[in-house]
């Protein structure tokens, strides 16, 4: 039986900000993308996040990113990339400390928002995310974009790459995602998007926003667990997988 992972950013309240519903969405997906603090979450919250991912059986990533909590981690930063070493490395760090508390462990590494779309093509940024994941654990797979120079970056230095596409995020010819400033960049009708992701997962193509077809490569869908409407996208994307007969399991 063919089988993908599923999975959303979760954890990303802040104080008395509520974003999302981490426990919905983690009685859907396989894969938790937990905020590490830098963009979103406080420790407590991503405590409690922690123990419900333990309880529902999912597996736990370190979402890390920019330190931007203003910006949500949504701006690019021109950081040093020694700099930017040390960041990842502290965040994932409060996350495993975090998990393992909760009885479980960081499985993979996932960065977030703009510093995730600038190492598809900022390598030396790339290389400075990557040669953090291994000082870490050499062990910790890596989601982001196929084709990215992160996962060239990532596979030089041995680490395991996991693609990722996107069920509520429109496609640019080239396969990168359209930017969140253009309209139509993120998608909301939950019947389109598990469409969409049955096709990606089914036929590895998806529709560009300029009506071509491309190629992309799926080990793990995301569905965004800030966007509205985010549960129910989520419910109907994994309906429709299982309907097509695909298992929903996590890559690790």
């Amino acid at each position: 039986m063919p089988s993908v992972d599923l999975n959303a950013d979760l954890g990303e309240g802040f104080g008395v900000w509520e974003l999302g519903d981490d426990d919905a969405m983690l009685a859907i997906v396989t894969s938790a993308n937990l905020a590490c603090g830098f963009h979103a979450g406080n420790p407590v919250r991503l405590a409690r996040t922690c123990e419900s991912a333990v309880q529902s059986g999912v597996q736990i990533g370190a979402q890390v990113g920019y330190f931007d909590l203003a910006g949500f981690g949504r701006r690019y930063i021109d950081v040093e990339p020694a700099e930017l070493t040390a960041d990842i490395i502290y965040q994932i760090g409060a996350l495993e400390a975090l998990a393992k508390a909760a009885g479980s462990a960081v499985g993979y590494v996932k960065p977030h928002g703009a510093l995730y779309n600038t190492i598809v093509t900022d390598r030396a940024q790339a290389r400075a995310v990557a040669r953090a994941v291994r000082a870490v654990d050499p062990g910790l797979p890596v989601l982001g974009l196929a084709g990215s120079v992160f996962f060239e970056e990532a596979a030089e230095l041995g680490l395991r790459t996991v693609a990722e596409a996107f069920a509520d995020r429109a496609y640019e010819p080239d396969g990168q995602l359209v930017s969140r400033r253009r309209s139509g960049a993120v998608l909301h009708d939950p019947v389109q998007i598990a469409e969409r992701v049955a096709m990606m997962v089914t036929t590895g193509a998806v529709t560009a926003v300029d009506g071509t077809t491309i190629t992309v490569e799926v080990e793990s869908v995301c569905v965004h667990g800030d966007s509205p409407g985010a549960v129910t996208i989520a419910a109907a994307v994994r309906d429709r997988l299982l309907a097509d007969g695909i298992e929903l399991t996590s890559f690790t």
